[in-house]
């Protein structure tokens, strides 16, 4: 019993800095997916925002613009009248 007790290979333990090392790098990878995620949610959401705005201005614009050309026909009226 003592012979085959002594051919078993004794085993590594995994040590403690390997351990940390894997557990550190393991826990950087989910910070940093759940980081890139967060921040790409948070790009979509402005760039939707800022292209909500972009159609508002574009629009006040217009609106703007056909204001303009009805002031400027009133008063062209207005000097062919005087």
């Amino acid at each position: 019993m003592k012979e085959a007790a002594a051919t078993l290979p004794a085993k590594k333990p995994v040590g403690a800095f390997r351990g940390g090392i894997f557990g550190f790098l393991s826990g950087s990878l989910a910070a940093g997916v759940a980081v890139y995620y967060y921040v790409l949610a948070e790009y979509r959401i402005s760039n939707e925002m800022l292209t909500e705005d972009i159609y508002a201005l574009q629009t006040a614009t217009q609106k703007l613009h056909t204001y303009i050309g009805e002031l400027e026909a009133k008063v062209d009226q207005l000097k062919k009248t005087k």
